[in-house]
């Protein structure tokens, strides 16, 4: 009797031990299941992929992206759809650095890719359809990293199964969709690409566009004020998706269409946003900055560009202090042999002009802040055409009317004060015509007093000393 009591007490105490086993495991499941979802049912989504000339702008715009969401305080997970030949060590930045779930995948055949119209640069993008594998939640809002995102736009999440704007009056964009996660439909999308299914652009926007062609006859997106979720599909108001170039007519916002939440820029793919060149030629690329240096900032560039803006001075300081040495020139008669030379000269000096202006502009880091971009710029310029002043006794005036032009023609795009885009590009012009000419005058002064001077005397470096006097130099 004894023995069967203790028996029972034994088993007992496993069947308690297992339960608490069972317990555990299920706790540990549900907190995986926690930290891989972030807590949340729905999920703002982007992807990245490698192998274009642009990669590195387009981790800094996602980022910026991702950072921006975070500080209007979604309430959602932040997702980027990598492919696996992404670097790690950008992985790992978005995941501590920025809080997002990075979930890696292997890039998708684009069976389009041959075909007549096909843009290279969109090789990749049907990586997009990525997003419909995310099960994990029960809507998912997809973004290009283009996107500027002026408000809280949670209220997404309650569309339906697919959602998306039409920017263009027939096709909608893919720059921002919703949709429905669904394992059913993410591989109906892959059997479409085995088959490859009708696509007009061979990348996401053709074939997204495909699946969904009666979107445009879908009513319009009002989220309903319970915060229920709707079924079926819905074309979305343009203020998720406001194109950059409505902006330039009026310069002000005026989309009466829904929220004015999302600004896009669906533009030329070197005159995004975040590109320092951008600014001032397209005005909303200043906004963009403005919210980089409110979450990322420029702590990347701004090593470079300090370097960079050293190494000019010294340059500067080294034309000061050599400026004996490159003007001490040996004037002599020309004979017949050196008939060549004037006309070498000629070219040597007007290619130094002009590397002055095209140097500086390529070695100023792509995505640094357009006032730190262009100042760098307009220092470099003045820097190199020093150079060409001194080694080639150039006029100072002419050389210097185009700098002063190109710094005239930020102001008149930078002024703020312009009633709308028409009088803004006006004035533009109207400075271009008037600088035109200057331009054009300076240069012909500066290939006359080249002319006079060759003419007059050989122009030749003094190999030897001699005690001929040095040349004044015409810079200082």
């Amino acid at each position: 009797m004894g023995r069967r009591d203790e028996k029972g007490k034994n088993l007992g105490i496993l069947r308690s031990l297992w339960v608490v086993v069972v317990v555990i495991v299920f706790l540990v499941r549900v907190n995986e299941a926690t930290a891989y979802r972030g807590g949340h049912r729905n999920a703002y989504a982007t992807m990245m992929y490698m192998g274009t000339p642009r990669d590195y702008e387009f981790y800094v715009a996602t980022r910026v992206m991702l950072q921006s969401l975070a500080r209007l305080a979604v309430d959602a997970d932040l997702v980027v759809i990598a492919s696996v030949d992404v670097p790690l060590r950008w992985v790992q930045v978005w995941e501590q650095e920025d809080g997002a779930r990075v979930v890696r995948v292997e890039n998708l055949n684009n069976p389009y890719k041959n075909q007549a119209n096909f843009d290279r640069r969109f090789k990749l993008t049907l990586n997009k359809l990525y997003a419909w594998s995310l099960v994990d939640y029960d809507r998912v809002v997809m973004l290009d990293s283009d996107n500027l995102f002026l408000q809280k736009t949670d209220e997404l999440f309650q569309c339906g199964q697919f959602c998306a704007v039409f920017i263009n009056p027939c096709i909608f964009h893919t720059g921002l969709f919703v949709l429905q996660p669904s394992m059913k439909v993410f591989k109906d999308m892959l059997h479409g690409l085995e088959i490859e299914r009708k696509n007009p652009d061979g990348a996401d926007q053709g074939f997204i566009g495909g699946y969904f062609p009666d979107l445009l006859d879908r009513p319009m997106f009002h989220p309903p004020l319970n915060g229920t979720k709707l079924e079926g599909t819905y074309r979305l108001p343009l203020g998720y998706q406001m194109d950059a170039s409505y902006y330039y007519l009026k310069l002000r916002w005026s989309v009466p269409c829904g929220p004015n939440s999302v600004i896009t820029f669906p533009s030329a793919p070197w005159m995004k946003p975040w590109y320092w060149w951008s600014w001032p030629v397209l005005p909303l690329g200043i906004q963009w900055h403005e919210q980089r240096r409110q979450t990322l900032g420029y702590s990347e560039e701004i090593p470079v560009v300090l370097i960079q803006s050293v190494f000019y001075l010294g340059l500067m300081a080294m034309v000061r202090l050599a400026r004996p040495s490159l003007s001490k020139l040996c004037y002599r008669r020309a004979d017949k042999s050196m008939s060549l030379i004037p006309t070498g000269l000629k070219l040597l000096a007007t290619g130094s002009l002009l590397a002055a202006y095209i140097i500086p502009f390529f070695l100023i880091p792509h995505t640094v802040h357009p006032l730190l971009g262009w100042g760098l710029y307009l220092l470099g310029v003045f820097t190199l055409s020093c150079i060409a002043v001194n080694t080639f006794l150039l006029p100072v005036s002419p050389v210097l009317v185009p700098w002063l032009c190109v710094f005239g023609v930020l102001l008149v795009m930078a002024c703020p004060w312009y009633p709308d885009g028409v009088v803004r590009g006006l004035a533009v012009f109207g400075y271009a015509f008037v600088c035109a000419p200057v331009v054009w005058g300076s240069f012909v002064k500066i290939v006359s007093g080249l002319q006079v001077s060759l003419e007059r005397e050989a122009f030749l470096p003094r190999l030897v000393e001699s005690s001929t006097p040095p040349c004044f130099n015409k810079l200082y």
